[in-house]
């Protein structure tokens, strides 16, 4: 604003913002990232993942860039379309908007995925199925862990976040419960996860202040 002619703001005052000025102020705003904590298992990996992952993003000292962690777990959100007793109708109901909003806040996503059985959690798929517009034009980034690294679980990611019009970038990073894990639940990640991680990011934020031109 300051850096706006007196004949500019004075012309914004009376005829409104231009497309160009729109456009300029939405390429100034921050870029919120959320970290996605895709489990709600008691005595879940996916904690330190989020932290580590969190901690790296962080220590990339992005301009102009948030990231926020954010725990499924956190949100008592229903089994889709089950009846639900009358008490239990309105707690629902505030935890499925409180999700809801948190993730509409955001402009793209980092999910970190476990894998069960050859796919998804089946919490985290529940919790994508609340979203549409929420999520929609936005990008995602996949991390996982398990006996192959989640690789399977990112394969039903990347259809799911497909019907939801979510971008998903081709990097992931991936921790093995063999060799990223002491006995395969405390995380001790090898250092080349960074090369991944760094290029997951990469992919991420550019791809994220390009769609942040169509929202």
């Amino acid at each position: 604003m300051a850096n706006k002619s007196v004949f500019t703001r004075m012309s914004e005052a009376l005829f409104g913002k231009t497309e160009q000025t729109k456009t300029e102020e939405k390429g100034n705003k921050i870029m919120k990232i959320g970290i996605i904590s895709g489990s709600v298992r008691v005595g879940r990996n996916s904690a330190a993942v989020t932290e580590w992952i969190h901690e790296f993003a962080v220590n990339r000292n992005d301009e102009g860039v948030e990231y926020e962690m954010v725990a499924l777990a956190d949100y008592d959100l229903p089994l889709l379309g089950a009846e639900l007793s009358e008490d239990r109708q309105a707690s629902a109901g505030a935890a499925i908007q409180a999700w809801s909003e948190k993730m509409a806040s955001f402009d793209g996503y980092v999910f970190i995925t476990p894998e069960y059985n050859h796919a998804v959690g089946g919490a985290l798929k529940n919790a994508l199925d609340f979203l549409k517009a929420e999520v929609a034009n936005k990008t995602a980034a996949l991390v996982g862990y398990g006996s192959l690294g989640g690789a399977r679980a990112h394969e039903n990611m990347r259809v799911i976040l497909g019907e939801l019009s979510v971008a998903s970038v081709h990097t992931t990073t991936n921790f093995s419960l063999m060799t990223d894990f002491e006995n395969m639940s405390v995380f001790k990640p090898n250092d080349y996860n960074k090369v991944n991680a760094q290029g997951m990011f990469d992919d991420l934020l550019l791809w994220t202040k390009a769609l942040n031109t169509i929202r």
